[in-house]
């Protein structure tokens, strides 16, 4: 990751664009471009060895006019307040082009939970919650999973919650284990959810999903399932780029033939980190982490961390590649957004491509709070009429008013969330 890339700044040249297309008015344009609460805290734990470390922990809460805010936390040790700021926002707008009730939130911590004991990580995430408690909870902001944490950390999370309230929220935390308040299809819903919107671009587009190939960036929850399913359909991935923890560097492993999910599964770790020898191998060519991006495919899948497609490599990519669907948030530089638009290439934008996470995680709210839990086959059917219906209504606003599909994307979500700010009367 560029670490002079700001994500803050590119989600603010995004609502600033759709701002002067909507012609929103001073109020709605300050009160959207920056959040409505920003937490920084610290959180001493004591490590394993008897020492305290204290670590530097964020919530942001950008907007809840829609409904209680909801997003993710993520441990990494590049982690900033402004990657979370960013995170919230494009979680508001995530929630509203799904149209479900729910605002936007992101959390984070700055650690590395590959050099920390589960122990540690469990104090990490019961300190994380005793800052937040008074501001958290199924009322005012739903946490969730994200970048390196699990359902087992959101457990110890809502564990603390409702050991500090003496009583059972389950409601309060997503993305928790089943059996333990957790919905089925959960593990699958962003990556599942993705496949849902390829498959019906590439519908619009009359091309046939079992003729296609694609390259993916990432090799972690998002991307695994989103090539399991792929794979169902009949589509082919020929490369996934990866961390290698060995040389902490991406690397790049193709198989001209088609990769083997389950094959490379067995020697990932639990972060998405492929092990290079054992890849090398299996027979899998062994290339730079940036040559996903060049790939002689139908489909380019960036389901790894923000800023990856950039204005320095969009021009690498190949003239075949027909779609490309944003499995991560805040992927496309400004810059490169216009390199794609040139090339003619049909973008699903991140707040849409990957909001089956988001779905699934207030369907568990809803599930939770209920005391009534559905099917697998319930779940995903759900999902797949969200995901698919704001597919359509993205798609039908782009070619009505010949826009480029982010730009209706964010027109039709932030025109939402904008007038329920106004009929609230806070703008």
């Amino acid at each position: 990751m560029n670490r002079t890339y700001n994500a803050f700044d590119t989600a603010k040249k995004q609502f600033d664009k759709i701002a002067d297309i909507l012609d929103l008015d001073t109020a709605n344009r300050e009160f959207l471009r920056e959040p409505v609460r920003e937490f920084h805290f610290s959180i001493p734990v004591r490590m394993d060895n008897g020492k305290v470390q204290v670590f530097k922990g964020f919530r942001v809460q950008h907007n809840d006019a829609l409904g209680p805010a909801k997003g993710g936390i993520r441990f990494h040790p590049m982690e900033t307040i402004d990657t979370v700021k960013a995170s919230a926002m494009w979680m508001t707008w995530k929630c509203s082009i799904v149209d479900i009730p729910l605002g936007g939130a992101k959390g984070g911590i700055i650690c590395d939970p590959h050099n920390l004991s589960l122990r540690e990580q469990e104090r990490l995430c019961r300190g994380w919650v005793r800052q937040m408690a008074r501001n958290i909870g199924p009322l005012l902001d739903i946490p969730a999973p994200d970048v390196m944490t699990t359902g087992q950390h959101m457990l110890w999370m809502l564990d603390e919650y409702e050991v500090i309230y003496g009583g059972k929220y389950p409601g309060a935390i997503t993305g928790k284990p089943v059996g333990m308040g957790g919905s089925l299809g959960r593990i699958e819903a962003t990556g599942y959810g993705l496949i849902f919107t390829v498959r019906e671009a590439l519908r619009e587009m009359n091309i046939r999903l079992e003729e296609t190939t694609a390259s993916v960036q990432g090799f972690g929850n998002v991307a695994q399932h989103a090539i399991e399913l792929y794979n169902k359909l009949g589509g082919k991935v020929i490369s996934v780029s990866c961390w290698d923890q060995e040389s902490s560097e991406p690397r790049t492993y193709r198989k001209l033939s088609g990769i083997d999910l389950q094959e490379l599964r067995n020697i990932t770790d639990s972060f998405g980190g492929i092990d290079r020898n054992k890849a090398i191998k299996l027979g899998y060519e062994d290339l730079p982490g940036d040559y996903w991006i060049n790939q002689d495919v139908e489909i380019l899948i960036p389901a790894a961390l923000e800023n990856s497609i950039t204005e320095e490599n969009a021009s690498k990519i190949s003239n075949k590649v027909k779609l490309i669907a944003e499995g991560a948030n805040g992927p496309t530089s400004s810059e490169a957004d216009k390199i794609i638009q040139e090339k003619g290439i049909f973008l699903i934008p991140d707040f849409l491509a990957n909001a089956g996470g988001v779905t699934c995680s207030y369907f568990e709210q809803v599930q939770s709070n209920s005391n009534y839990f559905w099917s697998k086959e319930e779940v995903l059917s759900k999902r797949d009429n969200k995901m698919t219906d704001a597919f359509i209504s993205v798609s039908d606003l782009a070619k009505k008013m010949d826009l480029y599909t982010r730009d209706a994307a964010y027109i039709l979500a932030v025109d939402r969330v904008a007038k329920a700010c106004s009929n609230r009367g806070w703008t």
